[in-house]
């Protein structure tokens, strides 16, 4: 199985998602490649049997570099893809101290519903979806973060 695998990182922690989910598929005897997507055309996607992108977030949304990416891109109707994202991990509410809901959350952070409507526009077929947070604007990543990505790399089917 092939992997082609695009990240729009801005401050390493997207970067380090994709190393780690790299690092984990090769174990498992899958081929996955990297790309930063200012590093490559939308144009010149290389084929492969699933695609994964991963943005952080910007305002709620994947950043400019990643809609430009998916706004491009061209593949075929019924391609499989996958989408691992980077967001900042919510504060409870500091004067009740009370967590902040995935209902609320959903409200502002909407990096992958974005993402999959792009993307479904296009045909795309999707197979797997999940988040990694970050704990500030420019990281570090959320404690046990590589337990995420793996249980995010569980969830891939691969073919033989």
């Amino acid at each position: 199985m092939k992997i082609e695998y695009f990240h729009a990182s801005k401050y390493g922690n997207g970067a380090k998602v994709a190393e780690e989910f790299q690092r984990q598929m090769t174990a498992k005897g899958v081929t996955v490649n990297v790309h930063h997507v200012k590093n490559i055309k939308p144009k010149e996607v290389p084929p492969a049997d699933l695609y994964v992108f991963s943005s952080p977030g910007r305002f709620g949304k994947p950043i400019g570099d990643m809609r430009g990416f998916l706004k491009k891109v061209n593949l075929p109707s019924g391609t499989k893809y996958a989408i691992l994202v980077t967001e900042l991990a919510p504060e409870p509410e500091k004067s009740i101290r009370i967590p902040t809901t995935e209902e609320e959350l959903g409200k502002c952070q909407r990096v992958i519903p974005v993402m999959n409507e792009m993307l479904q526009k296009k045909g795309m077929v999707k197979v797997a979806e999940g988040k990694i947070f970050v704990t500030s604007l420019k990281g570090p990543l959320e404690e046990n973060w590589q337990k995420k990505v793996e249980a995010f790399a569980a969830r891939i089917p691969i073919s033989p």
